[in-house]
């Protein structure tokens, strides 16, 4: 790509590495600060990095020369710290969830349209190829009506996960927002709406089985999309030892279902294209270790979301997931926590940040 590189920081130095490599392996794109109140850990970051290294979020947003703040902390300040780099003149990469209330990711969407700057979310699953190829199937109508779409993480994260020196603000509602279903489970939320479209009301049900946590460590959602399907998804940190997400849809036409990013089952369109689909995306599923690691995350994706912001702050656009996009996967999670604690079918535009 061609033109000055455009230069990174990132702040929250644990699942923030994957974004330095991503960053560092993304064209046009260069790490040139790293930030962090932990100063053990930003110490050994700056030395594997080669780069500044800022144990105060302010100084970095200080830089002169940082051009894009990727934020990686803790889920119940991110709206905040986004605020805070928009009004720095930075653009902003923000990792899921954009927040953990509607109602902060509102004024964090006005600040950046104040201040002229951009903000893509990190929701690497719609970068992925299968599940591109998938939803160019069903818009192109070739499995029909859609009727139904259901999720299911059956995902382990031992007591350490939520214990240890970098863990406890996980699974509490003040920070966290939630547990397995706003923390690992939005990523297939969001990607049931990115197949299928937005979601107009839920009920639900959570509850904490066997983590010593605030929030769920396993939820179960009914979702009724605007379009009249039917979908259902499941999240769990208690699924010994942790297997693949898997998504399941069907229409009036086909149907399909994957596991992590191996395609099960095609039966759309003519003959030659289910040959093809199959022979591209189907095969071996290769545990990438996420369902037992939370660290265990391929950068992959990342790297795309990190070359898009660059190719959007050149050509003045929109990044590919902007806010206005990501909010709805927060938005469908709050109402199904609010559906659990209310015992009542919630319309999710009408919820601006409750839980259970």
């Amino acid at each position: 790509m061609a033109g000055k590189a455009i230069r990174f920081g990132v702040v929250g130095l644990g699942m923030g590495e994957h974004h330095c490599v991503a960053i560092n392996n993304a064209r046009g794109a260069t790490l040139a600060a790293v930030c962090d109140k932990h100063t053990g850990r930003l110490a050994e970051r700056v030395k594997k990095f080669g780069v500044t290294g800022y144990d105060n979020y302010d100084d970095l947003l200080r830089d002169p020369d940082i051009d894009v703040i990727s934020i990686v902390t803790e889920s119940g300040v991110h709206a905040d710290m986004g605020i805070a780099a928009a009004k720095a003149g930075k653009h902003i990469v923000m990792e899921k969830p954009v927040d953990i209330a509607p109602t902060r990711i509102n004024k964090l969407e006005k600040a950046v349209a104040a201040a002229g700057v951009k903000c893509g979310c990190i929701f690497q699953s719609r970068m992925n190829p299968l599940n591109i190829a998938l939803k160019k199937a069903i818009e192109k109508g070739k499995m029909g009506r859609v009727i139904g779409i259901h999720g299911a993480l059956p995902w382990f994260r031992g007591q350490e996960y939520f214990s240890g020196p970098f863990g406890p603000w996980r699974g509490t509602w003040a920070m966290d927002g939630g547990g397995s279903m706003m923390n690992q489970g939005i990523h297939t939320i969001d990607l049931l709406t990115f197949l299928a479209g937005p979601v107009k009301r839920v009920c639900g049900f959570y509850d904490v089985f066997d983590h010593d946590i605030e929030a769920e460590d396993h939820a179960v959602a009914c979702l009724q999309f605007a379009n009249g399907a039917l979908g259902t998804v499941f999240t769990t940190t208690c699924a010994r030892p942790g297997g693949p997400q898997a998504i399941y849809g069907f229409g009036s036409k086909g149907s399909f279902r994957k596991e992590g990013d191996v395609l099960v089952h095609f039966e759309m369109g003519g003959k030659t294209e289910r040959t093809r689909m199959m022979e591209k995306f189907g095969g071996k599923q290769v545990d990438g270790g996420a369902s037992k690691d939370a660290m265990a995350v391929a950068a992959d994706g990342h790297t795309l979301i990190m070359e898009d912001m660059v190719r959007a702050i050149r050509q003045n656009r929109e990044p590919a997931i902007p806010l206005s996009q990501a909010r709805h996967a927060v938005e469908i999670v709050c109402a199904v926590y609010k559906a659990a604690g209310t015992g009542r079918t919630i319309e999710v535009a009408r919820v601006a940040g409750a839980r259970g």
